[in-house]
């Protein structure tokens, strides 16, 4: 056995189990999750609180580790669970991430106020979702402006505004502001938005990207917009968010796309794609969870990782309910560097009745098929759905569009033909 593959535990075990995606994205009566995100509304000259980077405990204090534990993934920072035994299984790396706290030497000292945008240098934090939209604190300027400046530092920024129309009523207000080191050594730029025309549709979003002097970059952006279908009339507000970050003095980075999609009828849609990479190991996760909001539900989760010397191991599962009746099936996996592989594949069919039907084998010979009596359980609605995110939209649906002639008319996009309904009832 190859030193990859010694310590794997006996338990593998990922938190995949409730998606608390945001500070705001759970019932208003639930216990929120907190957002280590800077609000950009509240300009100050402190540094931000610094996030603890979460080490692998292999007992080793080497220097490369030191230098690669703030790029690590840990799955104990997942956000869904599910339990599965397995003989050899490998914890991913670390799903928190960031770079040194030496990124706060790029804040510049502090200026008078109203003289301009300060430093928003900071890099995203990993596995923090879909903000809310007071998290991002999104102020337009009423009016064009077109101004820069240099701080006692010597660094400079710039602030633009200004507005864009086109046909149908449409309107885009913005707002971009930016800045670098005295040296240019270090930048960073930020852009905000709202968009709206006579259709209804309305859109507010963020872009963020910069640099600091190591090398070290980073892009975000966010958005929330709210549309209507013109076959049904039925309102859907959809939230995404994408974040990447690249180190410029080792083999390291990673990316996350998120998104939500909510109807007011209770379909629901969530998912994210995450992908990071610390020097000779890389790694990858996805998931997505659907609610047709009649009861019918399907979840599930793919995570895998690989090393440069051919190591690789996994873990996916999936779910499906409908009126208390459903199924959960997954596999756990790995591959060594000499390509000898081991799986563990499981499954439960729930009839619905009390009676659960369990089944499983693994490629070292184990087996079990047997029907026990059990309580099934499973979430037939999202924890977070329809009334939270209009909730927690404000700010999205007061956009104003521009005043509409008596005379005009929205262009309304009407598609080929309207959506099939399913035949489930």
């Amino acid at each position: 056995m190859s030193t990859t593959d010694r310590g794997f535990a006996t338990l593998f075990e990922f938190n995949l189990s409730k998606l608390y995606l945001s500070q705001g994205l759970a019932p208003r009566k639930k216990q929120r999750m907190c957002f280590r995100l800077t609000m950009l509304s509240r300009i100050s000259c402190c540094y931000p609180e610094p996030v603890v980077p979460i080490r692998r405990g292999n007992g080793s204090a080497n220097s490369n580790e030191k230098k690669g534990e703030n790029w690590r993934l840990d799955s104990k920072n997942s956000l869904h669970r599910v339990r599965v035994l397995a003989s050899p299984a490998m914890s991913f790396a670390s799903a928190q991430s960031r770079f040194s706290s030496k990124q706060q030497k790029f804040y510049p000292q502090c200026t008078p106020r109203n003289s301009g945008p300060q430093s928003r240098d900071t890099l995203p934090t990993r596995d923090t979702g879909i903000a809310n939209e007071e998290d991002w604190g999104i102020s337009l300027l009423n009016e064009n402006v077109n101004e820069s400046g240099t701080n006692e530092d010597g660094s400079t920024w710039y602030r633009q505004s200004g507005e864009d129309l086109g046909e149908n009523g449409y309107l885009r207000r913005w707002t971009m502001m930016g800045g670098k080191s005295h040296d240019g050594s270090s930048e960073w730029m930020e852009t905000w938005w709202e968009t709206s025309d006579w259709s209804g549709y309305k859109e507010l979003g963020v872009e963020k990207s910069g640099r600091n002097a190591e090398g070290d970059s980073w892009w975000e952006t966010w958005q929330e917009l709210l549309h209507q279908d013109q076959w049904s009339n039925l309102a859907h507000i959809e939230k995404s968010a994408q974040k990447q970050a690249k180190s410029g003095s080792e083999n390291a980075g990673w990316h996350e796309k998120w998104w939500e999609k909510y109807d007011a009828k209770g379909w629901t849609e969530k998912g994210a794609h995450k992908y990071g990479r610390l020097n000779e190991q890389s790694w990858w996760e996805k998931w997505g969870e659907h609610y047709d909001g009649r009861g019918s539900v399907l979840k599930w989760t793919d995570k895998w990782a690989k090393t440069e010397v051919g190591t690789r191991w996994g873990d996916k599962w999936e779910e499906k309910f409908f009126a208390g009746v459903g199924s959960r099936q997954g596999e756990t996996w790995h591959v060594s560097a000499s390509g000898d592989r081991w799986s563990r594949t499981w499954g439960e069919e729930h009839f619905g009745n009390g009676k659960v039907h369990k089944y499983g084998k693994s490629t070292t010979g184990e087996s079990w098929d047997l029907v026990v009596h059990e309580e099934t359980y499973y979430e037939a609605e999202p924890h977070y759905g329809w009334a939270d995110v209009v909730g927690d939209s404000s700010q999205l649906l007061t956009i104003q569009p521009r005043p509409r002639p008596p005379s005009v008319f929205p262009n309304l996009e009407f598609g080929s033909s309207p959506p099939q309904l399913d035949d489930q009832t």
